[in-house]
């Protein structure tokens, strides 16, 4: 597979074959399965949140966090946007004290960690705000 700007990402295809994946990726804007999304969303393998109204990592509250628990990941990975941004450590003590993993890095790089630990068969979300 490869992402905008080039980047070759390989990963597993019968794991995530007929999974939510990440086609794409550039300022503004994530694809998956190859239709475009301008605003922050939840993706996980079988669902897809497009109501998921973050703007940012400060405006994260307790009904986002509550949406990324309705799917039951093993491990969260937040994209911050463009830029990496790590919210207020108890903002994401919600997804701690439930034992999920969460791991925060910039949007694109969530997109690309995703598609590999899916590719692996985990139960990954990606939580990203696009800007």
């Amino acid at each position: 597979m490869i992402l905008a700007g080039g980047t070759r990402l390989k990963f597993d295809q019968e794991q995530s074959e007929g999974k939510n994946v990440f086609s794409g990726y550039g300022d503004g804007y994530v694809e998956v399965n190859r239709a475009r999304y301008n605003a922050s969303l939840l993706v996980s393998g079988d669902r897809l949140v497009v109501d998921w109204r973050a703007g940012s990592v400060d405006a994260l509250g307790a009904d986002h966090l509550a949406a990324i628990l309705e799917l039951k990941p093993e491990i969260v990975l937040l994209g911050s946007g463009r830029s990496f941004r790590f919210p207020e450590p108890s903002k994401l003590a919600p997804l701690h004290q439930a034992r999920i993993g969460v791991e925060v890095m910039d949007t694109p790089a969530a997109c690309r960690t995703y598609n590999i630990l899916l590719g692996e068969g985990r139960g990954v979300v990606a939580a990203l705000i696009v800007d």
